[in-house]
């Protein structure tokens, strides 16, 4: 391995002082970065994973991330920063940030503050991360509501060269009347107006044949999210769950990927996750 430079020593130092201050439970080594000739997909993060970091050292944390390899990351949230610092970190740690998060309610009251701030920080992809309880209430008929908003938005943020994607959890794939939520939102939304994130942990757990989905929508799911499962469910580090990544990234491109995000909701040891999320990237996006 080689030796680790001085700003990166600096960074372990404050990486293992904010991961203390978390309470999370991490080695006292730290990967000096990997180079991996040849790669299709630029290795990226979903800083959710890395959201109690964020939160206490934004800048100290993306320039950890970038320290270790990655080079694209996804907002989760701006992390009580304005958009224009968080971009002037982002260029000063060579990271691009092609997507970010949103939560309905401000995409639908503010979407044009959230277009400004997608710009800002060089978003491709806005992306509606999750729907609560009561935003999916009335089961496909809030589904139908929300792809004719959405079709909506997209075409606005279209106009301005953003486009808008719709990240899955477990819910999406519940049967419900013949159908399914998720293929309410492909059917009834335009593939221009809105694409998919696809989260492949929680496809995975509720059985969908994802090359099939593929086929059956080429092109829709430039995004997605790499996260695998533990043999009893839960959440495992990348490459070392359950989940068979070949036959789904054999057909990334059939599916139109473009960006892809490690991700890992929960862990007790952050560097060996964010290390071998690193790792399980290069070896599933050959």
């Amino acid at each position: 391995m080689p030796k680790a430079t001085a700003p990166q020593n600096a960074a372990r130092r404050h990486f293992l002082k904010l991961v203390a201050g978390s309470g999370l439970i991490v080695s006292t080594t730290m990967l000096p970065g990997l180079a991996f000739a040849g790669q299709r997909f630029r290795p990226g993060l979903q800083l959710y994973t890395v959201r109690e970091l964020m939160q206490q050292d934004a800048r100290s944390t993306l320039q950890l991330i970038a320290n270790l390899g990655y080079q694209e990351v996804e907002f989760a949230g701006l992390f009580d920063h304005p958009a224009s610092t968080l971009a002037t970190w982002l260029t000063d740690f060579k990271l691009r940030a092609p997507a970010g998060h949103t939560q309905l309610q401000p995409l639908l009251s503010s979407p044009s503050k959230i277009l400004e701030e997608a710009l800002t920080l060089g978003h491709s992809y806005v992306v509606l991360a999750y729907l609560h309880d009561h935003e999916r209430a009335d089961g496909l008929s809030s589904y139908l509501s929300l792809a004719e908003q959405l079709n909506r938005i997209g075409e606005q943020f279209q106009a301005a060269g953003v486009q808008l994607a719709y990240h899955n959890h477990d819910f999406e794939f519940v049967p419900t009347n013949g159908t399914t939520p998720y293929e309410v939102l492909l059917q009834q939304t335009s593939a221009d107006s809105l694409k998919m994130e696809l989260d492949i942990y929680w496809a995975a757990k509720m059985q969908v044949d994802m090359p099939s989905l593929f086929r059956q929508h080429p092109g829709r799911f430039p995004l997605w999210h790499l996260k695998d499962m533990a043999a009893d469910g839960g959440f495992a580090d990348l490459g070392q769950g359950i989940i068979d990544f070949a036959p789904i990234a054999a057909q990334s491109s059939l599916a139109g990927l473009q960006h892809a995000f490690v991700e890992r909701d929960h862990t007790d040891d952050l560097q060996t996750t964010l290390e071998q999320g690193l790792k399980g990237f290069h070896k599933i996006l050959l």
